[in-house]
């Protein structure tokens, strides 16, 4: 049957069957992801960003393609995951852009979409790397133009976008050479050729192929010593960037003193680490890096607007986990052989900025989650910390008020004894830490960390993003505020001046120790000014302080 022709509703049945074979195929996707650093799962992240595609899509049926393709586009921006996912968000933003106007398209559009969807992937990347999904796009674009000049048929031009992306996707080994030497495909390559196929699939009126005969198994694609091999090239200590940091910015047009530029933006924050992808429409901008000072990356997006979306992951974590992996399960190990026994106890908290999490893991903490303030962690993060210390009873410390919630829903469906300690602060968290007797039950210790949380005062130094008034105070953007216990008690231009005074509101007679966490935006100068200052007026207090390095705090202090 020839269709010279698509509408809105037979493009949208072919988001749909391509999002459902790359779904049926995810897991082998994931199979073929064999970098040192694997950015996610390769197959998930693309399923998960379109499947929010084809979720959006069915939402929004028309009869105009350009509709189905602009509802397409904004599902896949606000589902994309991983290197991978953004990419393939970009492919069919670029394909959405070119037809947006269209009724209908024909072959020549459609071929003309695929190569303006290149275009504007290739653009999303600041470092393109050949060898890999955006390759294959693009050879598979390149054909179809070619093709389209002649052939009015939109099922014969999509056998051969096809035929050339699975050549392309063979010829990947030779472009890159980790894929030669573990004998692999591309895995972001292949799973653009799965959405292919089930386009070409819907054309056709046909079932979805049948991959479990078509496709060889794991153990045909990566023997495990070669696995193992690649993971070893890399040690963990040289990975220069070491968190997965994705982020999306809403933007306010109050905080733009002009236009957002999508290519400042992308040039400012490449400063910041590697493998970046920046993309924007009118109201959100998406981004993925891999940095060593995630905070920083928040902090830059944050002048933009509001944060949302954010899922920050420890790559060197990632990277250990892999190498344990492949050294203690392999064909010859029978897999009974890793199941560990559970260790008594666990703790997982939650902080941002590196020296805190090096403090809880001084403490005694089992898994630091990267979060906080601006970056809520899921029940999913906290489900998969759980998970990872393998213990019998597991102790939560969530250090946000607005992570409470989560942390009980991941205690709730947890497996084995999981309870939640409310810390609403880090100086909470350290707090209940302390209060911590391994020799004690689960009952004992949740009622002795319940109890330490009281004993600590928190005060917090940040930024004002507007102008507002709280509780009788004026604050105006930019200005420093002061909070004690939650409350805003007071405000200021100067950082110094109003961590004096908020010391000065919350000090009090009986107080000891001043335990003073420095965040990254503080210079050394301005705590020399503040100790100072507290060593003069409390010559009787105890103070300690410690290199946070925390984002958007410049001081916390913890007062017992």
């Amino acid at each position: 049957m020839s269709i010279t022709s698509l509408d809105g509703k037979r493009f949208a049945e072919m988001i749909i069957k391509g999002s459902a074979y790359l779904s049926n195929n995810a897991k082998l996707v994931d199979s073929l992801n064999v970098f040192p650093v694997p950015d996610g799962d390769t197959g998930t992240n693309m399923n998960l960003s379109m499947t929010s595609g084809a979720k959006e899509v069915k939402n929004n049926v028309s009869t105009h393609v350009g509709k189905v393709g602009s509802a397409l586009a904004k599902g896949l921006l606000m589902g994309a995951r991983g290197n991978s996912g953004v990419i393939l968000s970009q492919l069919f933003r670029g394909f959405s852009k070119a037809i947006e106007s269209k009724e209908t398209i024909d072959a020549r559009d459609f071929a003309l979409a695929l190569d303006a969807g290149v275009k504007t992937a290739y653009k999303a990347v600041m470092k393109p790397v050949e060898g890999t999904i955006l390759t294959v796009a693009k050879d598979a674009g390149k054909h179809a133009v070619a093709v389209s000049e002649n052939e009015k048929d939109i099922v014969k031009l999509m056998t051969e976008v096809v035929k050339e992306a699975q050549s392309s996707l063979n010829r990947t080994p030779d472009l890159l050479p980790v894929l030669k030497e573990v004998g692999v495909v591309d895995s972001g390559g292949q799973g653009l050729l799965f959405v292919y196929e089930g386009f070409l699939a819907e054309l056709k009126g046909e079932e979805l192929p049948d991959n479990q005969s078509k496709m060889p198994s794991l153990k045909d694609l990566v023997s495990a010593e070669h696995h193992r091999n690649v993971q070893s090239h890399i040690n963990t200590e040289d990975i220069e960037f070491g968190y997965c940091t994705e982020f999306m910015v809403k933007l306010d047009p109050a905080k733009l003193k002009s236009p957002f530029n999508e290519d400042t933006f992308r040039q400012d924050l490449s400063q910041h680490g590697d493998s970046l992808l920046v993309i924007a429409d009118e109201e959100l901008v998406k981004v993925h890096i891999h940095a060593e000072h995630p905070g920083n990356v928040l902090s830059y997006g944050q002048r933009y607007g509001s944060l949302i979306n954010m899922k920050i992951e420890n790559m060197r974590e990632q990277h250990s986990n892999l190498l344990f992996e492949e050294n203690e399960y392999t064909e010859e190990t029978p897999k009974a052989s890793v199941n560990k026994e559970k260790q008594p106890y666990g703790i997982v908290t939650v902080a941002m900025g590196s020296g805190i999490s090096d403090m809880f893991k001084s403490l005694g903490a089992h898994a630091v989650i990267e979060g906080g303030q601006t970056m809520n962690p899921s029940t999913e993060d906290i489900l998969k910390a759980i998970e990872e210390i393998h213990a019998e009873k597991v102790f939560i410390l969530p250090n946000n008020k607005n992570i409470i919630m989560a942390a009980e829903q991941a205690a709730s469906v947890a497996d084995g004894n999981v309870v939640v300690i409310p810390s609403k602060t880090v100086p909470q968290g350290m707090a209940a830490m302390l209060a911590f007797n391994p020799a004690s039950d689960i009952e004992q210790n949740k009622a002795m960390m319940d109890a330490a949380l009281s004993h600590v005062k928190t005060g917090q130094i940040t930024y004002a993003v507007r102008n507002t008034n709280i509780d009788g105070i004026e604050i105006t953007k930019d200005d420093f505020m002061g909070i004690s216990e939650g409350k805003i008690v007071t405000t200021d231009k100067e950082k110094v001046e109003v961590a004096k005074n908020l010391l000065d509101i919350m000090l009090e007679e009986d107080d000891e120790i001043l335990t003073v966490l420095v965040g990254q935006e503080t210079t050394e100068e301005e705590v020399e000014l503040l100790v100072e200052y507290i060593e003069d007026k409390y010559e009787d207090i105890e103070i300690e302080i410690h290199n946070g390095n925390q984002p958007l705090y410049n001081f916390i202090f913890s007062i017992e």
